[in-house]
């Protein structure tokens, strides 16, 4: 549950359209669902603006199944849910259970979207370097975009031939670019150079994509933390999702500093 999934079910009650029976049997479920193996966090949309986030890694599929069925069945008053590192076999299993979710194979994310969040104003732009750093670049896309961002993507412009890079400048610049999620393996350079040209915020995601001295992502991350040019700040090694999460934030506080701005017009 959300803070307007709350307030409209209080003027529900206010106005006698909710019965006190049926929005204590909505608040029940707060603050969390015990379901012995898993305690569902219901209260994290009013606490952070968006639902609890399921890594499917690492579980057993009876106990995914159930998850997102409960969070499928609170979404209608909770917004959507996001489910990420899901393979195919998974999401297949997932999908005959639960009618409804959404894949995207490249993602590997599952989505349920009954009913999507408004766009906020401002554009999150998602770059990456290659096409194998796609998987990476579309976690972060498809975060951001269920987080009720519009989201724009640019691939494959790496350092190996700047040229294409530099043929997307108009876009890259544009006034409504809100931040920027900049995706490389291999020696990770690319955000250096995106931060060097651009005023908006870069978040770096380094991915494991890359021969033996690139161990992992490692060289990337590192490449990345060292970078010269100011303002880039790096999440994990292929860490798509906390990307995603980190610019809907950031592209948050400027859809309330115009709605501010808007404010203190109107009362001139």
């Amino acid at each position: 549950m959300d803070e307007s999934a709350l307030k409209e079910l209080l003027a529900g009650v206010k106005d006698d359209s909710v019965s006190i029976a049926e929005a204590l049997r909505r608040l029940r479920d707060l603050p969390f669902t015990d379901l012995e193996f898993a305690k569902l966090d219901n209260h994290r949309a009013l606490r952070n603006g968006f639902p609890e986030v399921v890594l499917c890694e690492g579980k057993q599929i009876a106990h995914l199944i159930a998850i997102m069925q409960q969070l499928c069945i609170t979404s209608v008053h909770g917004g959507p849910v996001l489910a990420t590192r899901a393979s195919a076999d998974v999401a297949r299993l997932v999908q005959t259970a639960i009618p409804g979710v959404r894949y995207n194979d490249l993602a590997r994310a599952l989505t349920y979207e009954p009913s999507p969040l408004p766009k906020r104003p401002g554009r999150i732009l998602v770059i990456s370097a290659g096409t194998a750093d796609l998987p990476v670049a579309e976690e972060a896309a498809v975060t951001a975009d269920i987080m009720g961002n519009t989201v724009e993507r640019i691939y494959d412009v790496g350092v190996a031939g700047l040229h294409r890079l530099l043929s997307h400048m108009d876009r890259i610049t544009a006034p409504d670019v809100s931040v920027l999620i900049i995706v490389a393996g291999m020696e990770g350079a690319l955000p250096s150079v995106v931060g060097g040209l651009v005023r908006v915020p870069v978040i770096a995601v380094p991915t494991s994509v890359g021969y033996g001295a690139s161990f992992g992502g490692l060289a990337a991350l590192l490449g990345m933390l060292n970078s010269c040019a100011a303002g880039v700040t790096v999440v994990n090694i292929d860490n798509g999702f906390g990307a995603g999460f980190a610019a809907s934030r950031i592209n948050l506080m400027r859809d309330v500093s115009q709605m501010s701005d808007f404010s203190e017009k109107s009362d001139i």
